[in-house]
């Protein structure tokens, strides 16, 4: 008699998560929702505190800064020099694109590791440049924070101790509003006050299907 093999019932792995992708210019309010997201239970990855991280424990990430920038791109302790890099690519959009391209694939890898962690149904990728770096073509959906341009100036010259023109200056060199605002899958708008702005984060990620 033939033996009968019972068959080993496969299990089904589980989905990945979706990412939506939330950004917003400078002043929004973006990380306040951020910590929203996170109070209602989802994880949020925040690119850019992440990219701090790498830039100064990712000793071949270093190298290639180096090469590009000069030694002066980190201190005497190996730490990354913000300011210096800031002042050296803030004029050269060339030298900043360079940048981007040592900088941001390293932070995708981090990112694509992290999201193997996460066993929500929805994961965050919090950056600044969603729209500008085509992140937004690889997220799910995406959530854009805008505010109106004085009411984010007034946050930035409260929150950092800038000028006017200062802030009007960085503002200039970010993707505008409008056109973010036509990329954008959700949009919330921070022109109010946090209550408001609690209720449209909730709103808006639990309508997310």
């Amino acid at each position: 008699m033939e033996e009968l093999h019972s068959e080993t019932k496969k299990t089904e792995p589980e989905p990945a998560p979706k990412v939506i992708g939330l950004t917003g210019g400078i002043g929004s309010g973006k990380t306040t929702v951020a910590h929203f997201i996170e109070e209602f239970g989802f994880p949020v990855y925040y690119s850019d505190e992440r990219a701090k991280d790498i830039v100064n424990d990712n000793e071949a990430l270093k190298i290639k800064i180096r090469e590009l920038l000069g030694d002066e791109s980190y201190d005497n302790n190996g730490f990354y020099d913000r300011k210096f890099v800031a002042e050296k690519v803030f004029n050269d959009n060339d030298l900043l694109q360079k940048l981007n391209a040592i900088i941001h694939p390293a932070v995708r890898i981090d990112f694509e590791e992290w999201v193997k962690k996460q066993s929500k149904y929805l994961v965050f990728k919090e950056t600044a440049l969603l729209f500008e770096l085509k992140l937004n073509k690889q997220c799910y959906k995406s959530v854009l924070v805008t505010a109106q341009d004085n009411i984010r100036t007034k946050r930035v010259m409260d929150r950092d101790g800038k000028t006017y023109r200062e802030v009007e200056t960085i503002m200039e060199r970010q993707m505008p509003e409008k056109d973010k605002i036509k990329l954008a899958d959700c949009i919330i708008y921070n022109n109010t006050n946090l209550e408001d702005l609690k209720e449209q984060t909730e709103r808006i990620i639990f309508e997310i299907e």
